[in-house]
């Protein structure tokens, strides 16, 4: 007993993220079968967020690590696009 608690407590973000992301899907199809397309719409965008919020936290990745991740892409394409050739990606050969 005392492991399921403490797997709970460990979990509870996960286990929360994951009944949202069941819930999202379930409200999904409803919405589609009673043709509340707005609805769906906003109930595929909770889950697609409790889906990136399961993500992130079984990867163990915090704001922190996602704004350097986004500031290493900035960087990059940045690099990328000043040593593309000046007529890039128009590129005729």
């Amino acid at each position: 007993m005392a492991t399921f608690t403490a797997s709970m407590v460990l979990l509870r973000w996960q286990l929360l993220s994951a009944v949202l992301m069941f819930m999202a899907s379930t409200l999904n199809i409803r919405f589609r079968k009673a043709d509340y397309l707005g609805l769906a719409v906003i109930s595929s965008g909770m889950g697609l967020a409790a889906a990136c919020w399961f993500a992130t936290g079984l990867l163990g990745m915090t704001t922190l690590d996602l704004s350097t991740i986004w500031h290493n892409i900035v960087e990059v394409m940045i690099e990328a696009s000043q040593k593309a050739p000046p007529d890039w990606p128009m590129v005729v050969t």
